[in-house]
């Protein structure tokens, strides 16, 4: 799975001229969290709520409420946003981008191609995809199976007894916990009881077996 598999590409964005009332009206309207910043076509930077909530000033200010919205009517997209932004490129790895939010602790990363902004994927766009990897959203049983010696060929193994049986695999996922192999199976039919019957009696550890999102 590439980043360009999951990142958002109808973008709403914003220059550095951009008033930050006019950029918080965008956010509000679109319903979105940040706003790329394009000057000539070029990414530039990045405006959050984030950043424009700390670019406010504080309710302790001496200031008035005429005096605050004045300067604020001033503040552009330029005096507050980010300009050093963590960009990835959208034939990169999902995982790189996950590895690069949880390196930079950041939710979002505009998808930049040679000098071209092709997409946005933030830490919403990674839950997503998670849940289709993972098969979630296409429904049936969840079965998890503990396996205590690996050994070449049990993927295939598994998968033949499931196939005999008349099942069919949506996803699996192998995950390796304190030396334990653990596989995760997501399988395209509601009948969970027949399904752990099926691979305990053909010698399987099943410590789960469960509906999805039915």
């Amino acid at each position: 799975m590439s980043v360009s598999d999951f990142m958002a590409t109808d973008l709403v964005t914003v220059t550095p001229d951009t008033p930050i009332f006019d950029a918080v009206d965008l956010m509000k309207h679109h319903d979105i969290h940040r706003l790329p910043v394009l000057e000539n076509g070029q990414l530039v930077g990045l405006i959050t709520e984030g950043i424009i909530q700390e670019a406010m000033p504080s309710k302790a200010t001496s200031l008035s409420v005429y005096e605050v919205n004045y300067l604020l009517n001033k503040t552009t997209v330029r005096d507050v946003m980010i300009k050093n932004v963590a960009t990835i490129a959208p034939d990169a790895l999902l995982e790189d981008a996950i590895a690069l939010m949880r390196t930079k602790n950041i939710g979002v990363l505009p998808v930049v191609e040679g000098s071209d902004l092709k997409g946005i994927i933030t830490n919403n766009d990674i839950f997503d995809a998670f849940l289709k990897i993972t098969g979630y959203n296409n429904g049936g049983t969840r079965v998890t199976i503990q396996i205590a010696e690996d050994q070449k060929g049990i993927l295939a193994n598994i998968a033949k007894l499931l196939a005999d049986n008349d099942f069919s695999i949506a996803t699996i996922v192998v995950n390796r916990v304190n030396g334990a192999t653990i596989i995760e199976i997501q399988v395209e039919s509601p009948a969970v009881t027949t399904i752990r019957q099926a691979l305990e009696t053909a010698g399987y550890t099943v410590t789960n077996a469960v509906l999805t999102n039915q």
